[in-house]
């Protein structure tokens, strides 16, 4: 099965309602000292599963936690920093039956010229976060 498709994070927020889920797959540390897209206003709930552990590995059991927290009817919009862990979470996840969408951009988007996340992202083009 293939990726249901690639969503700008402002395509995203609109397509945010009961019948999906907004999956973050960074880690904890960036959860904790970056911050997390708030849901507050929109009836879809979001869930954490990190991609890679803070070692850096890929989290071998990411899918059974997936399917043990999201019922496969329900879409997947996934969300990293940059949007390539999303890329091969949201793959992964169409492959095991979930119809599931890569938020481009991810939450903090690409680095400027300095290093710095200002360019775009989740956060960068004023979706809610806290």
């Amino acid at each position: 099965m293939s990726r249901a498709g690639d969503l700008s994070p402002q395509a995203a927020w609109e397509l945010l309602d009961a019948d999906s889920v907004l999956l973050d797959v960074r880690t904890s540390g960036e959860w904790q000292h970056i911050g997390v897209p708030d849901l507050s206003s929109r009836t879809a709930d979001v869930v954490f599963i990190e991609w890679n552990t803070g070692d850096g590995s890929t989290n071998a059991d990411f899918l059974r936690q997936l399917t043990e927290a999201v019922p496969v009817e329900k879409k997947l919009l996934v969300l990293c920093r940059s949007g390539v862990r999303s890329l091969a979470a949201a793959q992964l996840a169409s492959d095991a039956g979930y119809t599931a969408y890569n938020i481009l951009e991810g939450f903090e988007g690409v680095q400027d010229g300095y290093g710095d996340r200002v360019v775009n992202g989740w956060k960068n083009r004023g979706l809610p976060w806290k």
